[in-house]
């Protein structure tokens, strides 16, 4: 649970969840009517576990230096687009469920 005031618009913060030893690292970015999340990792380079660093306006892979506009990423198009994850809108937070995090910690 996040709460959407504090999130800048289009910069994307960066949160760490841990479940069963491990820590899940995703982020969440607010656009101007509505707000996505993300594993901070990626279909090709997430086995080297460095995800995405976010500079004027682009996150960019630590791994294989792809930069992807945070005006595009919920297109996801390519092998390096951050994984989208579900999450949803409620009373003034951003929800992601648990288990949702859970199901992705082999990315981890």
């Amino acid at each position: 649970s996040v709460d959407i005031s504090m999130l800048q618009l289009e910069v994307p913060q960066f949160y760490t969840y841990h479940s069963g030893g491990k820590n899940i690292n995703f982020f969440i970015i607010k656009m101007n009517d509505k707000v996505l999340s993300f594993l901070d990792a990626c279909a090709s380079c997430y086995p080297k576990k460095l995800g995405y660093r976010y500079e004027s306006g682009y996150v960019i892979c630590r791994a294989c230096n792809m930069s992807f506009s945070t005006h595009k990423l919920e297109k996801g198009l390519g092998g390096c687009y951050p994984i989208k994850i579900e999450g949803r809108t409620e009373k003034g937070k951003y929800l992601i469920p648990v288990s949702t995090l859970g199901k992705m910690a082999d990315k981890f």
